[in-house]
């Protein structure tokens, strides 16, 4: 009996630990992604060319307070009550705002900023006006990143190590970052961490 036990929690354990890796594979397959074009890759480092983009932005006081100023926006807490689910793409009885990834976020002396990508088709003047004063829609003109990926989830320690690794190779390469370096992460909370996709990034001159 204990074994027969052992084997059906063994073959529990194997059912669900594939479902949580099909639900994020699904997930990657369904989020639509900001859209740039690789310039070159060196030692770990990919250089990427992005087009203008439109950002719902806010500064907090945490990281999930941030989240939950901008979740709600694209919720409905808008001027025009547009909403979305968190998988995307969503579409609704009215108009809808896909939340693409991924999810800028970095650390100010005016707390944690964060920001959506909002869908290409949307401009800063088209999209809905935020309804909380703390949240604002802004335009990015375009720009050249270095990004250096890595998994697992995004604690302080792998994302300074990843910082440091970051410019140590531009530094390597004579490329010079332009402002500070910012944290982004494309996956949701229930992502497998060896499946999660987290990037260091900061613009070049």
């Amino acid at each position: 009996m204990a074994r027969i036990s052992r084997t059906l929690a063994l073959g529990t354990a194997v059912a669900l630990g594939a479902a949580w890796v099909g639900w994020g594979a699904y997930i990657r397959r369904k989020t639509d992604q900001v859209p740039y074009t690789t310039a070159l890759h060196v030692d770990g480092v990919e250089i990427r060319r992005y087009p203008d983009t439109v950002v719902v932005r806010t500064t907090a006081d945490t990281q999930n307070e941030a989240f939950q100023r901008l979740f709600r926006y694209i919720q409905g807490d808008n001027r025009l009550g547009e909403e979305i689910e968190m998988t995307a793409p969503v579409s609704t009885d009215s108009e809808t705002i896909e939340m693409t990834a991924p999810v800028a976020s970095e650390r100010s002396e005016a707390g944690m900023e964060m920001s959506f990508f909002l869908p290409g088709e949307y401009t800063a003047e088209g999209a809905p006006k935020p309804t909380d004063e703390d949240v604002s829609v802004e335009a990015i003109g375009a720009r050249t990143l270095a990004v250096r990926p890595f998994s697992w989830y995004a604690t302080a320690d792998r994302v300074e190590e990843n910082r440091r690794r970051l410019f140590d190779t531009l530094s390597a390469h004579d490329l010079t970052p332009n402002g500070e370096p910012f944290l982004l992460r494309y996956d949701d909370p229930w992502t497998p961490p060896f499946m999660r996709r987290n990037e260091i990034a900061v613009e070049l001159e």
